[in-house]
């Protein structure tokens, strides 16, 4: 039998700013886990269920990361310049391609 999918976790995800991959930032800016959580081994309907969690919070403040209270607007910058830096360093470009 087949095992079911998992998430490789953030350090392993192919640049970090994947959907998954932003769903464990988002998780991080609003203390759902902590910075040492990389979600490595999260089943799909572990990683769901962080999502949901996630998406409730974001509700909260129109999904807007301008709209958060100043604490958590700074640790979003902080969080996202972190994992964009990394991304850019595996070879990350933000601009998208004529086909994306």
């Amino acid at each position: 039998m087949k095992s079911p999918p998992v998430y490789p976790g953030l350090e392993n995800d192919s640049h970090g700013i994947t959907q998954l991959g932003r769903i464990v930032l988002d998780a991080r800016v609003f203390g759902l886990i902590t910075d040492a959580e990389n979600c490595a081994g999260w089943d799909l309907q572990r990683m769901q269920l962080l999502s949901n969690q996630v998406e409730a919070r974001w509700d909260d403040y129109g999904n807007l990361p301008s709209r958060l209270p100043d604490d958590l607007r700074a640790r979003h910058a902080e969080v996202y310049a972190r994992a964009m830096e990394r991304a850019r360093a595996r070879g990350w470009d933000p601009e998208l391609g004529e086909d994306e």
